[in-house]
């Protein structure tokens, strides 16, 4: 096993690239603080490059927070993180975090979470819901491409569609000032 201070800092590295909301919304000095990972249990695996926290699992970095009751991170061979977050309260997973100069929040939930540091996609599986600000975005399948900066969301699992008047997307779009504020 590997002297703790390199494995402290091989877990936050891992965590702060894990599971983090979309990059054009982040709090850019998040990024910089100490990653704080809270749960029941934690089983490291350095050989595969697996991290599993079970229990209760409290993410922090700066603005951001993770709970979900496992949160699963693994690096492959070039360097590149995936985390997976599942369960939690109501069997949701949920993130919140501040967005980059601006006095809103971005939360998320869904009953899986992924980030693939590598394409930089979020998906959100299962009754996921992404709410910036006043806007908010609803569907049983929800993924976000932090390079294009684009949302695709679906009312099927894992981006299908199901022609039902029962599972739609929800989307509410809140009018804008000239400014960038919500109108009043």
């Amino acid at each position: 096993m590997k002297p703790v201070s390199r494995q402290r800092l091989f877990i936050a590295s891992l965590a702060l690239l894990a599971l983090t909301t979309p990059p054009a919304h982040a709090e850019k000095a998040d990024r910089g603080k100490p990653v704080n990972i809270e749960a029941d249990r934690v089983t490291v695996d350095d050989k595969n490059k697996i991290h599993i926290f079970e229990g209760h699992v409290v993410l922090t970095q700066g603005t951001l927070t993770i709970r979900s009751d496992k949160l699963v991170v693994s690096q492959d061979t070039e360097g590149y993180q995936r985390g997976i977050a599942t369960g939690g309260e109501g069997g949701l997973a949920r993130f919140r975090q501040k967005r980059e100069g601006k006095n809103e929040w971005v939360d998320g939930e869904g009953e899986r979470i992924e980030h693939d540091a590598r394409s930089e996609l979020s998906q959100f599986f299962q009754r996921g819901r992404v709410k910036s600000g006043e806007d908010e975005v609803r569907g049983q399948y929800i993924q976000f491409n932090g390079v294009t900066e684009t949302y695709l969301v679906t009312n099927g699992p894992n981006a299908t569609t199901v022609p039902s008047q029962q599972s739609r997307v929800q989307v509410t779009i809140q009018p804008k000032k000239k400014d960038g504020a919500a109108a009043p």
